[in-house]
């Protein structure tokens, strides 16, 4: 087959088999292309709540498959390749959990999305990086707990001074890559380009940046903005779709290093297998692990709409 070939193939079999299929941003172009719906994680998650296929491909990695099945349970659930697991998600566990809940008694503990279902179920309210700020500003107690990423906890901490917020050593090992060497040697090759971070990234390497935001928030500043260069930091995966966005404009990759080795795994070839039913796996979650992983989703919610 040639990609093309492929391409028109997924989509007729997705829809034969009554697949939704959903691109995390950091897919390659490729997967875009055949994709129902593409975004940041927690959005697709929405997307496929309310999506009228009764199965849904998550192209991205194993968290992300989590929390669509938490969020439609009665769904069949597939991940793309079963290898895709998220180092950050994984660095905490339950019980790891439950001791620093015991260590700072009376802490809301805030976990990031990008953390397991098994993680969620102890603890008290999730966030995203667009709606962190917001998320913890509305929560009553000022004393927080928050996991697992201390690089956008102290992003937060610097925007909400008033609240005391606990961080732990955590974060994604892909935007720990970039330096503030990376920012001055970027700066001195592209003057007129400006500079656009994930508050993933370190703090000193944020503090450097034009703007900071979600994926999602990076791609529409740029796209929305009159500026014609931008250096994007956060996974390369993006110069390429911001390239085919915006072929008017110029996008430069703040770090070559900055790649997610377990999103890049997924293939056309992946998603071919799974619509097709040749290799798939389906997420299992038990009914009181997703009672228990959607109370802190649903205090999301609650919290995001004050």
């Amino acid at each position: 087959m040639t990609v093309q070939e492929m391409k028109n193939e997924i989509i007729r079999l997705k829809k034969e088999n009554d697949i939704c299929i959903l691109a995390h941003a950091y897919q390659s172009h490729d997967i875009f292309e055949v994709a129902d719906f593409i975004g940041d994680s927690y959005g697709l998650s929405e997307k496929a709540a309310s999506a009228k296929e009764k199965t849904i491909l998550m192209c991205g990695v194993r968290f992300m498959a989590e929390t669509v099945k938490i969020l439609s349970p009665e769904k069949t659930v597939l991940l793309s390749h079963t290898d895709a697991g998220c180092p950050m998600a994984e660095q905490m566990d339950k019980e790891l959990i439950l001791q620093l809940k015991e260590k700072y008694p009376g802490y809301t503990v805030a976990a990031y999305i990008n953390t397991t279902a098994e993680l969620k179920t102890v603890c008290d309210v999730c966030v995203t990086s667009s709606s962190a700020v917001k998320i913890i500003r509305n929560i009553e107690n000022d004393n927080i707990l928050f996991i697992p990423d201390c690089n956008l906890g102290e992003w937060v901490a610097d925007t909400i001074p008033e609240k005391n917020i606990k961080l732990f050593n955590g974060g994604c090992p892909t935007h720990l890559r970039i330096s503030p060497a990376d920012v001055k040697r970027a700066r001195a090759a592209h003057p007129d380009a400006i500079v656009l971070v994930h508050p993933e990234c370190r703090p000193e390497v944020t503090k450097m940046a034009d703007f900071a935001g979600s994926t999602t928030e990076i791609m529409d500043y740029a796209v929305k903005s009159e500026h014609k260069e931008f250096i994007i930091g956060t996974e390369n995966s993006i110069v390429e779709h911001l390239q085919y966005s915006c072929p008017d404009k110029l996008f430069f990759a703040l770090s070559k290093d900055c790649v997610c080795h377990n999103m890049r795994l997924t293939t056309l070839g992946d998603v071919y297998n799974a619509v097709s039913g040749r290799v798939r796996e389906e997420i299992s979650l038990d009914a009181e692990t997703i009672k228990l992983a959607k109370h802190p989703i649903d205090e999301m919610h609650r919290l995001g709409s004050m």
